[in-house]
């Protein structure tokens, strides 16, 4: 079954306000793909070629300087880019750090606000936080006062 023409289509669009010639959507179709395409094509296959081995663990660094080392001119962001499109992660190494451990045991304090945060005058309602804030030295524990009526 074929669509309509590509003219009364363009004639509609036209109609409405969209400026669109039926030449411009003939030279697309007949066009080949782009120098953008072409590249990409050759780093996702270098990229293909690289599942199953040790280097498919590579992040985007090691990943871009593998690539180049096999004679590849390539970008960290274009790697970056395509290894995103592909699903492509690398390993990232130690664990990853767990700031609260629940007791499962202890019992949770109530909810004396219901989520309700707004207060009707200063000195009512008093919220805080916790951050954990990375340094050289480990985890800083910071508590920052919300902004619940009080401050």
């Amino acid at each position: 079954m074929k669509g309509p023409a590509v003219g009364s289509v363009c004639d509609v669009l036209r109609s409405q306000g969209v400026r669109v010639a039926a030449r411009t959507y003939r030279a697309w179709k007949h066009a080949g793909a782009s120098d953008r395409d072409h590249a990409d094509a050759l780093v996702i296959d270098a990229l293909l070629e690289t599942v199953g081995t040790p280097e498919s663990m590579y992040g985007r660094r090691k990943m871009t300087a593998l690539l180049r080392r096999r004679g590849l001119a390539v970008s960290a962001r274009r790697v970056d880019r395509l290894m995103r499109e592909l699903g492509m992660r690398g390993r990232t190494r130690g664990r990853g750090v767990r700031t609260t451990i629940p007791d499962t045991n202890a019992t949770r304090a109530p909810d004396l606000l219901d989520r309700d945060f707004t207060a009707p005058a200063p000195n009512l309602r008093w919220v805080a936080d916790f951050s954990y804030v990375r340094t050289w030295a480990g985890f800083c524990y910071v508590l920052r006062p919300g902004s619940g009526g009080g401050s």
